[in-house]
């Protein structure tokens, strides 16, 4: 599979987990708050700097050849895992969007055949790969990015081709699955409103976890956003009590 970088360690990631990230190139959608604004295109990167997703990617060796990272990175990726076994749980496999990719459930079964534990990352575009990847019962974990209200998934998304359906079939999917799973939001002040989440926690009523994860105004996709969004901030706390009645265990991402 096609991979942009690994992230050695994360505590914060699999929940409950010691893991380590793996970040694939490519997504679909164009999310003017994206803060893997690298990772959107499918190439992969060529030197250490570029598809940096955190200040502990890891780009391997030769990082001036370009031929490098197409022909080696997976190997040198499982190189890693298997010098980290009994010392990780598990995988977070993230993007970009994993399911633009292939060979994603190869991969995954080489993860478990490892040992190791697997969580996935979607924004739930592809619900025909979700529903092929829950028959094979691979993934331990999933977590589905819910961009915005089914109505505002343009605004958010930045794309305003792609069917609702999409998405919505995801969510259940992984609701009707009996597999571990979150939904999970970045709340952008200037693209959501404290009033959407009351139209959100309609849609997904039930679900097991919902996650608010704050806005950082750092690097993104729109960097313009920032300006626009300016010194207005929305209360994750407030709207954490207004989603209760829909959803049992809702938390909030600082």
């Amino acid at each position: 599979m096609r991979i942009a970088g690994y992230e050695p360690l994360t505590l914060i990631d699999y929940p409950d987990h010691l893991a380590t990230v793996v970040f694939t190139p490519g997504c679909a959608l164009r999310c003017p708050y994206c803060h893997n604004p690298e990772l959107i295109s499918p190439q992969i990167p060529t030197s250490r700097d570029a598809g940096q997703a955190s200040q502990n990617f890891v780009a391997g060796q030769a990082a001036s050849d370009p031929n490098y990272f197409t022909q080696n990175r997976e190997r040198e990726f499982f190189d890693f895992l298997k010098q980290r076994t009994g010392i990780l749980d598990g995988v977070v496999i993230t993007g970009g969007e994993p399911t633009l990719h292939p060979d994603l459930l190869e991969f995954i079964q080489k993860v478990k055949d490892m040992g190791f534990l697997v969580k996935l990352d979607t924004n739930g575009i592809f619900p025909d790969i979700v529903q092929k990847i829950l028959e094979t019962k691979l993934v331990d974990y999933w977590a589905m990015d819910i961009k915005h209200t089914p109505e505002k998934y343009p605004t958010a998304s930045g794309i305003s081709t792609i069917p609702i359906e999409r998405f919505a079939q995801s969510v259940k999917l992984l609701m009707a699955s009996g597999v571990p799973y979150e939904f999970r939001t970045t709340v952008v002040p200037s693209i959501h409103e404290p009033e959407d989440f009351i139209a959100i926690g309609e849609w997904i009523r039930g679900a097991q976890n919902y996650y608010l994860q704050a806005f950082r105004p750092t690097k993104i996709a729109d960097p313009a956003l920032i300006a626009r969004i300016g010194t207005q901030t929305l209360d994750l706390h407030a709207i954490r009590q207004s989603l209760l009645p829909y959803i049992d265990s809702v938390g909030i991402r600082d």
